[in-house]
C-alpha cells in the first residue's frame, strides 16, 4: 500500500483550520523555515538531489508548521499534542512527522530516536527565542541579533520566561551541534524569511541584500 504524500500547502491549510492567532501562526512560519533549512542540509548530508531532496525537505517544512498547529483549541497538557495526533493519524498524515511532532512535548513520553524528531525540539524553542530577541531590538529586524545578543539573552531569566532554555541547550546537544552553531544557522534561516515573519526591520540600521521569502503565505 502507497503512503499518500502530503504537501506542504496542505500542512499550511490545516495549521489554518485550527489557528487564528497571529502570533502562533508566525511561530509556525519560525520553526517552519529553521526546519526546511535543516531539512536542505540533511539532504545535501545524505547525498540527496532532485524530487528526494525536495520530499525530505517538505517533511521537515511540514513537521515545523503542524507541531503546534492543535495547540489554540486544545492547549492543556492533557489534550496538546496528543489530540492533533490523533487528527494527524485519521487524515493519513505519515508517522515521521506525528512521531516529531509527538516527540517535541517532554512530558509525552515519546522519544526523539530520528533526525528529524531531534531538529524539531531543537527549533522549536530557538525560533520563539529568537523572534522576541528582534522584536525587542529598535529595528524590530532578525538582521540585528547575532550569536552574542542570543547568548546574552539567554543568561537573562527576566527576558522571555515563556521560553525554556534548557530545551534550547539540550535539543541542540541532542542534534550534536555547538549551540553558537545552531543559534547562527536559525539566525540565517529566519533572514531568508524575515518579510514573511514580520522581521524585516522598521528603520533597518544596516544595509542588507533583500532574499526571496521561502514561506509565502503572508500573515494579516
Amino acid at each position: 500500500m502507497t503512503t499518500k504524500r502530503h504537501t506542504r500547502t496542505e500542512a499550511w491549510t490545516l495549521l489554518n483550520a485550527y489557528t487564528q492567532s497571529p502570533s502562533l501562526l508566525k511561530h509556525a512560519l519560525a520553526v517552519e523555515a529553521c526546519m526546511a533549512a535543516h531539512g536542505e542540509a540533511e539532504s545535501a548530508r545524505r547525498g540527496l538531489s532532485g524530487e528526494e531532496a525536495m520530499e525530505l525537505t517538505e517533511t521537515y517544512r511540514s513537521t515545523g508548521l503542524l507541531h503546534d498547529f492543535d495547540y489554540e483549541k486544545y492547549p492543556s497538557a492533557e489534550e496538546h499534542p496528543f489530540v492533533g495526533n490523533k487528527i494527524l493519524a485519521e487524515q493519513g498524515w505519515p508517522e515521521d512527522i506525528r512521531e516529531a511532532i509527538m516527540g517535541h512535548a517532554q512530558y509525552s513520553g515519546v522519544p526523539r530516536n530520528t533526525h528529524l524528531a531531534k531538529t524539531l525540539f531543537a527549533c522549536d524553542e530557538l525560533a520563539g527565542f529568537l523572534t522576541a530577541v528582534s522584536l525587542v531590538k529598535p529595528t524590530k529586524s532578525i538582521f540585528d541579533v547575532d550569536v552574542a545578543n542570543v547568548r546574552k539573552k539567554m543568561k537573562d531569566k527576566a527576558f522571555a520566561r515563556g521560553v525554556h532554555r534548557e530545551d534550547i541547550i539540550s535539543g541542540t546537544l541532542e542534534l550534536e551541534l555547538d549551540l553558537d552553531t545552531h543559534i547562527a544557522f536559525c539566525i540565517a534561516a529566519l533572514r531568508r524569511n524575515a518579510a514573511v515573519l514580520g522581521l524585516d526591520g522598521v528603520a533597518p540600521l544596516h544595509p542588507r541584500t533583500e532574499v526571496k521569502a521561502a514561506a509565502t503565505d503572508p500573515i494579516a
